[in-house]
């Protein structure tokens, strides 16, 4: 209640109130302008003026994804967000970003992570990030995907997850869960396909061991050996419920990423295949996928390597791990060096365009020569491929 006689400063003029200000400046006991539709108190403290009654007292600008939004993009040049408080809600699940986070917002997640040359993919992340305020399974993913290329930037080989990653990647994938298990609406599509691209990057980046000596291959084999394959497969299992590509999706100006993931694989022979990849690979005019289990992990790396590596774009990475079933699977579960040579050989490369490769390969492309080197070293065709062998330089020379 406001008291019966207005408080004075000493050596100032009595401080009056407005009879029809907003509902805010009364909650905060400050004078208001009256301006509408919102007045300079609500602009300059952060949150949507309330002189309507629909508007809930001192509700933070940023639980307005389409302000916030705004905010951000506008121009096309990343805005600071507001400092005081900056929340993503949807009604139900709601969370407040830290100063970190912020910065991270502003730093990050205004422009692409996967391809920044990409004024389309810019695009698609700005959007993904107008929509992240609205989605906080989204938000979680989104962040934790900015920690880990935070994590890639310290070009350390044994750098951990830090906290703050690991607490929004849980967060993102139990509100993503539950999500999963409503009534998915058409508005509900592109979130749940972004946030499910993060949660399979931050799968693949975040290697169960920081040294190679406790790294796949050298350590035991255990039954979650390769589990990032399994989240790559649980992504694509969204792909029907999503429809990246439906007319409306956020995601359509990414038709030649997909295109190039679904491509087709020669169906027969070694056209267009490095020859001595084909040979270490026993692979010939007669080879298929039925009668050699290389056979199509050999000519996805061998497309890759081909090209510059500014030109490896992430769905032609994928090519090669959509190769990773049936008998080559096993194949890499048991081991096996020549597998394990295309592994190899495709973290090399890949890993040089596609920082979250690039994070796995850190560990595990040391751990492969290791294993290589201390069980088959009388392989003499696989190491010709590896440092110090005889093609090593030529396949860094190729093309």
């Amino acid at each position: 209640m406001a008291p019966t006689c207005p408080e004075t400063v000493r050596g100032s003029r009595p401080m009056t109130r407005s009879r029809f200000g907003c509902r805010n400046c009364k909650l905060r006991k400050v004078k208001c302008d009256e301006s509408k539709p919102r007045c300079k108190r609500c602009a300059s403290f952060g949150v949507i003026c309330n002189f309507r009654l629909d508007v809930l007292d001192l509700q933070p600008v940023t639980r307005d994804p389409a302000m916030y939004a705004f905010q951000v993009v506008r121009q096309g040049v990343l805005q600071p967000p507001p400092s005081s408080s900056v929340w993503t809600t949807d009604g139900s699940n709601f969370y407040q970003l830290n100063s970190k986070c912020q910065e991270f917002v502003t730093r990050y997640l205004g422009r692409s992570l996967i391809t920044p040359d990409d004024p389309r993919m810019v695009q698609v992340n700005r959007r993904l990030l107008a929509l992240a305020f609205a989605n906080p399974f989204l938000m979680h993913a989104s962040l934790a995907v900015a920690f880990a290329y935070d994590r890639h930037l310290s070009r350390s080989s044994g750098c951990r997850p830090s906290v703050e990653e690991c607490y929004h990647w849980s967060q993102s994938t139990a509100l993503f869960n539950r999500r999963l298990n409503k009534l998915i609406e058409t508005k509900d599509k592109d979130p749940i396909w972004g946030t499910a691209a993060a949660l399979a990057v931050l799968s693949f980046s975040t290697p169960d061991a920081i040294t190679p000596e406790k790294s796949w291959p050298l350590k035991p084999s255990e039954p979650t050996d390769l589990e990032w394959l399994r989240m790559n497969t649980s992504k694509m299992s969204l792909w029907r419920i999503a429809d990246p590509l439906r007319p409306d999706s956020l995601f359509r100006v990414m038709a030649t990423t997909f295109a190039q993931m679904n491509s087709p694989l020669p169906e027969k022979g070694i056209c267009d295949m490095l020859i001595p990849l084909a040979q270490v690979c026993s692979l010939e005019d007669s080879s298929t996928t039925e009668n050699n289990p290389y056979f199509k992990a050999a000519h996805a790396v061998s497309q890759i390597q081909r090209l510059p590596n500014r030109q490896v774009t992430v769905g032609q990475t994928e090519v090669f791990t959509r190769s990773i079933h049936g008998p080559f699977k096993s194949l890499l579960q048991r081991k096996d060096p020549i597998a394990l040579l295309l592994m190899y050989l495709w973290y090399r490369k890949a890993g040089r365009s596609i920082w979250w490769i690039e994070l796995r390969a850190r560990v595990e492309c040391p751990s492969i020569f290791s294993y290589l080197r201390l069980y088959h070293r009388g392989y003499t065709t696989v190491h010709a491929f590896l440092p110090g062998g005889a093609l090593a330089a030529w396949i860094e020379e190729n093309p």
